[in-house]
This record gives C-alpha cells, sequence and structure tokens, in this order.
C-alpha cells in the first residue's frame, strides 16, 4: 500500500462528478485571501465561496512573506485580484513558538534550519499589522488595491476585522 491510495481513491470518486471544467483561474470575486496552513481552516466555506472565487495563499502563520507578494502581485496583474484579506487564526501554533525554539526542535533532529526564517508571530496582532502595511506599501502592487485584515477564531469559526 502506497502512502497516497486513500487519497488517489479519493480523487476517482472526485472527479467521477467533477463540474469545474469551465472555470478559468481568475478569482471570480476579485479575492485573494492569505491564511495559514491549518487544517482546522476552510477559507472558502467560512466565506460562502466556492471554487474559483479567490486566490487562496497558505503559509504558516498567514504571513506575508516574499514569496506571498510575489504571487499577489500575479494574482493582481494576472487573475482578476482586486482585494487582499489576511487572515491569521486564534490558537495558531506559530504563535505559540520562536523561530529560536525551532531551530532548537530542528537540531534535535540532527537537521540545521539557521539559513530560514520562519516567521513565528510572538504577538499576533503585531504581525497582522506589519503585514497589512507590507502589502500596502509594496511598489509592486497598485496603490488602491483593497487590502483589509481579520483574525479566525478556530473555536467559534468568526471574524474579527482589524483596522488599520
Amino acid at each position: 500500500m502506497s502512502a497516497f491510495d486513500d487519497l488517489l481513491a479519493a480523487n476517482e470518486r472526485f472527479s467521477a462528478t467533477f463540474t469545474d471544467a469551465a472555470l478559468t483561474g481568475r478569482a471570480a470575486r476579485e479575492l485573494a485571501v492569505v491564511t495559514c496552513m491549518d487544517s482546522r481552516i476552510d477559507p472558502l466555506g467560512l466565506f460562502g465561496l466556492k471554487a474559483g472565487d479567490a486566490k487562496i495563499l497558505r503559509n504558516a502563520g498567514a504571513r506575508v512573506t516574499d514569496d506571498v507578494l510575489r504571487t499577489l502581485v500575479l494574482a493582481v496583474y494576472l487573475l482578476n485580484v482586486k482585494r487582499v484579506l489576511v487572515m491569521p487564526h486564534t490558537d495558531c501554533g506559530m504563535a505559540k513558538a520562536t523561530d529560536d525554539d525551532v531551530h532548537q526542535l530542528a537540531a534535535r533532529h540532527g537537521v540545521d534550519t539557521r539559513s530560514l526564517d520562519f516567521h513565528t508571530v510572538p504577538d499576533q496582532d503585531a504581525a497582522l499589522r506589519h503585514d497589512l502595511t507590507r502589502i500596502r506599501t509594496s511598489p509592486f502592487l497598485p496603490s488602491d488595491l483593497a487590502v483589509g485584515g481579520a483574525i479566525y477564531d478556530v473555536r467559534t469559526g468568526r471574524l474579527t476585522p482589524v483596522e488599520m
């Protein structure tokens, strides 16, 4: 048995009734969401969206890294994105550790990760505000791009908007 047999079997069932072949890859709702990789977050479901409506960018901690900025540039200029929501969440593992903690954990497994920046989040509100500013002031993105932030509560499913 392969480690992925369950996924391949599920894909067989999914593809048997697949109906999204006409989607273009452009964001029908002109939206990009930057959120965490946490599996408790269903970004389409929590906004009442469907496949094709939005670009979903996920990473540990919902951080606006250089790669997220690169992807937003592509999303804006190629894929119809006109608004960006950055959405970290409560009970995030990235808010419970520091980069040094992660480096030490990896070192215990014989791996040197000191060349990596994990963008851990000691202050989630400050990190979100920093990331919103990073998007708003990027010379690569249009100045009229709508940018917002909200924290998703994994216990209630509610969003708390963050005002700048």
